[in-house]
């Protein structure tokens, strides 16, 4: 027998995630100087990390070869300030990813069931098929999450509904009202996680309150990260905010020193440097506004976009992909989301963009 057929089979069914392709990977394929790849392919944050952030992380160099603090005292601490949520709501993670999973070993469990959206994040059908329970996709509805969708594919068995606010790879989002009704719909024991990594990236009039709906629904984990507009993709830091009954239980299944001492300092630094995310907001919008309407001038249609990436639809995307790769820009197709015609393309530096409009259109032969 294999050792293969010792593990589940809803273990061994799983596809593992595939995360963009690294730059150093795409210089050994073909051949290319790193400094001459632009990378556009995983959202992260063109600008990098905050000084502050730079700074605090090597104010802590000299104490790593202790364990960090497993409860996060100083970072629950400067979360809750910036958040005004008491500690005991907060739960840390090994990014957002991290808490995700949490959520689903902590509700889920064979027999029982979860509910997605079509084109949501992957994530969500792997940490449901890992505690091998079954995931349920509700269709979309103009690429997003369709709320009464979701609400009729709830089952008796479901325990946890995921939605992501806005929704990668999309880039959609419900509105405010419309995401409230959701919540208010969703029945009691069934635990909504409401997935906002790319909530900064939000004009205020669109961020409603997931803060106000925590107090008035128990059955609420709400998910945020440092890993985008803050810009510490590298090093793995988001949480949880959730009821202080949901966050015993989250804890119970989180990894002890589940985040770094590098991770801690410098997610704290960040949450101080507003001048830094404000300029990382504006050059996001200022990069948006140059992709679109250069998109719009190739005659590419996309899908409106609320977040740091827009997804397009080139027809023959892994063809596209292929022919970006060679001329070094990397960018992430979305065949395993369903999306065989679309890229997502991560705003980037002007510089950046522009390297990236102007192979598109020679691949195009636009």
């Amino acid at each position: 027998m294999s050792l293969i057929e010792l593990a589940p089979a809803h273990i061994r069914a799983i596809a593992p995630y595939q995360p963009g392709k690294p730059i150093s990977e795409l210089a050994r394929e073909m051949g290319l100087d790193e400094a001459d790849i632009v990378k556009l392919a995983s959202n992260e944050n063109p600008i990098g990390a905050s000084p502050r952030a730079l700074a605090a992380i090597e104010n802590v160099f000299m104490e790593l070869a202790r364990y960090p603090d497993g409860n996060g005292f100083e970072l629950k601490a400067a979360l809750s300030k910036h958040l005004e949520l008491a500690p005991e709501w907060i739960v840390l993670g090994n990014g957002s990813n991290d808490v995700l999973e949490m959520a689903a070993r902590a509700f889920l469990e064979p027999g029982s069931s979860a509910v997605y959206s079509q084109y949501a994040f992957a994530i969500y059908a792997l940490a449901v098929q890992a505690v091998g329970a079954r995931g349920i996709e509700a269709p979309a509805r103009d690429w997003g999450h369709d709320p009464v969708a979701m609400l009729e594919a709830i089952r008796p068995d479901t325990r946890v509904v995921f939605i992501a606010n806005p929704n990668n790879p999309t880039g959609t989002l419900v509105p405010p009202d419309a995401l409230e009704a959701f919540i208010e719909a969703v029945p009691a024991d069934v635990v909504v996680v409401l997935d906002e990594a790319y909530y900064e990236y939000l004009v205020p009039e669109l961020r409603g309150d997931s803060l106000a709906l925590l107090a008035k629904h128990p059955n609420l984990i709400v998910t945020r990260t440092f890993s985008k507009a803050y810009g510490l993709a590298g090093l793995r830091v988001g949480y949880a905010l959730c009821a202080p009954e949901v966050a015993s239980l989250l804890n119970r299944v989180r990894q002890p020193f589940n985040v770094s001492s590098l991770a801690q300092a410098a997610a704290v630094a960040a949450l101080d440097d507003e001048a830094f995310l404000t300029e990382c907001l504006s050059v996001n919008s200022a990069g948006m506004k140059q992709l679109t309407e250069g998109l719009d001038g190739l005659g590419v249609e996309y899908i409106p976009s609320y977040c740091n990436f827009v997804s397009c639809r080139v027809g023959e995307a892994s063809a596209i992909n292929r022919a970006l790769l060679q001329r070094g820009i990397i960018v992430r197709p979305l065949a395993g989301y369903a999306m065989p015609e679309h890229l997502r393309v991560s705003v980037g530096l002007e510089s950046e963009n522009t390297r990236f409009l102007a192979a598109l259109a020679e691949v195009l032969g636009k």
